[in-house]
């Protein structure tokens, strides 16, 4: 007995630890470097690597870092490895911003000053609110739609209590009113990002879903996914959606490489700019973030004496998907501790460590 539980120790071990070395070998459209090559640290990150491993609670998954187009990290924990899909949670919001500047880039949507009402037909939705005639697209993205909805303030008309278990949520959506002036406030809201959805479902004839899957999905080579899709054919576009560590790291280098992927563009490189945009301050609310913009978190911060700006999609749970454009690097962080602030924390000191790595 004392024999089996010792075979099972260092097995656990195995799959614990070191992951990465075994499986970070190289992709066809992703090469593989060396860690000094990158300039990194190497003693740095290994001690990073091994501090994660032995920290509780071991709910930390997966790490993956992209620099210059080359994998110099790829480490999972536990039992989890390259295939495992995980959760990203409201980091999946970020994601249906990339997937609106692939409908831009398709044709299906012409710019972001569209009003929300022209996307949906009188005839098909007759409980519209007329409120959706002065919401934009942008207003949309910015969480600045003015809508009666806030994740925090369940008693809202368009939280998501009141649609999520329904099998057609956007009729319900389209007849929320607007409860402030659109694009003055900013307040998180899943219906934005729903909405979003919504009118690339409505303008390509697909669910979000496969509309990913055919137009950014399948170019980037992400072939094991779940992203939850409704009775309708209606996908949860605020979140729901499970990527491998490694192709949430494949979306930030998109954006490093301005919507461009081998030799195909996905997304236009104007498109890819508007993701840095600083629309609104959120620093009173967010420890992490100082501004937020198209669905995506802005931060300037300093470590080790350097100064660092970057963008990134965050998720519960401490997902996180960090693009450093200055220093062509894309940061995935995937972790199962949802509902715990902890996730957030240590996803940001793990980040904090990489970025103070560099040499």
């Amino acid at each position: 007995m004392k024999l089996i539980i010792l075979i099972a120790s260092l097995l656990f071990m195995a799959f614990s630890y070191g992951q990465g070395d075994k499986l970070r070998k190289p992709l066809p459209d992703l090469p593989g470097t060396a860690l000094q090559d990158s300039g990194f640290n190497r003693d740095s990150i290994e001690s990073l690597i091994q501090l994660i491993g032995s920290t509780p609670p071991r709910d930390f998954r997966g790490l993956v870092v992209i620099k210059n187009n080359k994998l110099v990290i790829e480490e999972y924990f536990y039992t989890y490895w390259r295939n495992s899909i995980h959760d990203i949670r409201s980091a999946g919001k970020s994601i249906t911003a990339l997937l609106l500047g692939v409908a831009m880039k398709e044709g299906l949507v012409q710019n972001l000053d569209q009003d929300v009402y022209s996307f949906f037909s009188k005839e098909k939705y007759p409980s519209i609110n007329e409120d959706y005639k002065k919401i934009t697209l942008k207003h949309l993205l910015n969480m600045s739609s003015g809508l009666d909805a806030d994740t925090d303030r369940p008693q809202t008309v368009g939280h998501a209590v009141n649609w999520i278990a329904r099998e057609d949520w956007i009729t319900y959506l389209l007849s929320v009113p607007a409860s402030s002036e659109p694009g003055k406030i900013w307040v998180y809201a899943d219906i934005n990002a729903v909405l979003i959805g919504a009118v690339i479902e409505e303008t390509s004839g697909l669910s979000l879903r496969d509309f990913a899957r055919e137009k950014l999905f399948d170019p980037l080579g992400i072939k094991q996914f779940y992203w939850y899709t409704n009775a309708t054919n209606q996908t949860g576009a605020a979140g729901n959606l499970f990527l491998t560590t490694l192709d949430f790291a494949k979306l930030g280098a998109l954006v490093i490489n301005q919507g461009k992927w081998n030799d195909s563009q996905i997304i236009e490189p104007e498109y890819i700019e508007l993701l840095s945009n600083k629309d609104f301050d959120i620093s009173d609310n967010n420890p992490y973030a100082d501004f937020y913009g198209m669905m995506w978190y802005k931060s300037s911060r300093t470590f080790g004496g350097r100064s660092f700006d970057y963008l990134f999609a965050s998720g519960n749970g401490g997902n996180h998907l960090i693009v450093v454009p200055e220093e062509e690097m894309v940061i995935a962080l995937t972790s199962g501790a949802y509902g715990p602030w902890h996730g957030h924390r240590r996803s940001y000191n793990i980040m904090s460590k990489i970025l103070m790595a560099l040499e």
